[in-house]
């Protein structure tokens, strides 16, 4: 082969690798926007992941709110009893058994219903079964003596009429005719007595009876044709005659030492409003208001010009108010407590600050009926220290949820869920809790009768 010849395979097979590596460069590059487009779907796909984490976790966090909505009545929370429908929550009581049996306990003197002071309207005598249609029965029964007495109870409903008439006389001394005067209290030829009157406001306020009901009532059993206006104008007339006392009890509680305040709901025309209470061991104000807020605790003029020491819930409306010390009612955190134990029984933090809380107000309830005003420095120390301990355990058991770097800032505060914010208003308040344990004037809750708690720690769901 010539040299023109090998010199042209040459340059040919020079051709033919260039081309090659061309398409080698083709392929390569058409491969490096396939990496690329890769990338960015995994960039995509790893941000569609991130963000359904978070929705995942949001629903999760949501799921959990509406199971604690679902779980809670009015043995562990604030709710009411009227909104647990149907599904009425078992009564429980906080009180250790003692294990004796239900009832009276022997030697117990017990106590009855005593009618030996009033003398019966009518005497019904029963002769033996035998005696009827003997002809020797009524000589029998007059020599016969009582062996048992049982009485019988009852009321006889009776309408009584009282006609008051002014009578007219001629004067023999001067001639002139005079007629008598009625008492003040008549001024109509038909009026309500006293008593009906008295009767009617209770039933409609006491008694929480509707106009219509009472006017029912009233004309049913005693057969008075009283009308609804009539109620009305009754209880309006009772209301004023009562406003300076109230004012007066309004001033009694606004200077008192200790006062005890809480709102609950109630209906006015078919539309919710709030009764706002204000107490005492001598008095109670109560007052009605469309708002259950400051607005409607500014209106009922107690808390505004409150000075002394103010027990009441976590309802934050109260905290708008300053007073150099204010005690939290414990009824209310127990309540609180309980739902934490029913979210969380593996949690054994909530129960023993449930315990912590009964033996401080047992502690005070001992000193109390041994005559002391306070409990002992080294008793006060060892609470304080178990409150402090048990608080710590709960953030254990309950940390804040960090929040993805990543992931998108949200505005307002970060959830924490109720278990949390219970344990951080338990931190923060201590003082206001334990007040009543280091003061001894300081009622452990806000409930005047100091009824029993009804709630059993055996009742609730035990801790893992």
């Amino acid at each position: 082969m010539s040299h023109h010849e090998l010199n042209k395979v040459l340059q040919q097979k020079i051709k033919e690798q260039a081309d090659t590596i061309a398409a080698l460069h083709r392929i390569i590059a058409s491969l490096n926007e396939t990496v690329a487009e890769s990338h960015q779907v995994i960039d995509s796909l790893k941000e569609t992941i991130a963000g359904l984490s978070r929705t995942i976790a949001e629903l999760n966090l949501r799921i959990a709110e509406l199971t604690e909505q679902l779980a809670m009545n009015s043995k562990n929370s604030s709710k009411p009893p009227s909104s647990d429908g149907l599904k009425k929550p078992s009564p429980k009581s906080l009180r250790e058994p003692s294990g004796k049996k239900q009832g009276g306990q022997p030697d117990h003197p017990g106590s009855h219903f005593d009618i030996t002071a009033k003398q019966p309207d009518e005497i019904i005598f029963h002769m033996p079964s035998g005696c009827h249609g003997c002809p020797n029965r009524d000589a029998c029964l007059s020599r016969a003596n009582v062996g048992e007495t049982r009485n019988v109870v009852d009321a006889v409903v009776t309408v009584r009429l009282t006609a008051h008439q002014a009578l007219v006389c001629n004067c023999p001394l001067d001639g002139t005719q005079r007629k008598g005067e009625f008492p003040e209290n008549i001024k109509a030829p038909v009026q309500y007595g006293g008593n009906l009157q008295a009767l009617t406001v209770a039933m409609n306020t006491v008694g929480a009876v509707s106009v219509n009901r009472t006017h029912e009532i009233l004309s049913g059993v005693f057969g008075i044709p009283i009308s609804t206006g009539t109620i009305s104008n009754m209880v309006s007339r009772c209301a004023d005659g009562l406003t300076g006392i109230v004012e007066l009890i309004r001033q009694k509680m606004a200077v008192s030492d200790v006062g005890q305040f809480d709102e609950t709901g109630t209906r006015v025309d078919g539309k919710n409003h709030w009764v706002h209470s204000a107490s005492n061991l001598l008095f109670t104000h109560l007052t009605i208001h469309a708002k259950r807020g400051k607005e409607g605790m500014d209106a009922g003029g107690v808390l505004p010009h409150f000075a002394g020491i103010p027990v009441h819930d976590c309802w934050s409306p109260y905290w708008k108010y300053y007073f150099l010390l204010r005690a939290l009612c414990n009824a209310h955190i127990l309540r609180e407590l309980i739902a934490a134990v029913e979210r969380h029984p593996d949690q054994k933090w909530a129960m023993e600050f449930i315990e912590l809380l009964l033996e401080m107000k047992a502690a005070k309830e001992k000193a109390m009926g041994a005559g002391e005003n306070e409990l002992g420095v080294e008793q006060l120390k060892e609470f304080d220290k178990r409150y402090d301990e048990i608080v710590k355990r709960g953030y254990a058991d309950n940390p804040l949820t960090q929040e993805d770097e990543n992931a998108e800032k949200k505005r307002g505060r970060k959830k924490k869920g109720k278990t949390l914010s219970l344990l951080e208003r338990l931190d923060a308040h201590k003082v206001s809790v334990c007040l009543f344990a280091n003061d001894f004037s300081i009622p452990f809750d806000n409930n005047l009768s100091e009824s029993s708690l009804l709630i059993n720690p055996q009742d609730l769901p035990q801790s893992a």
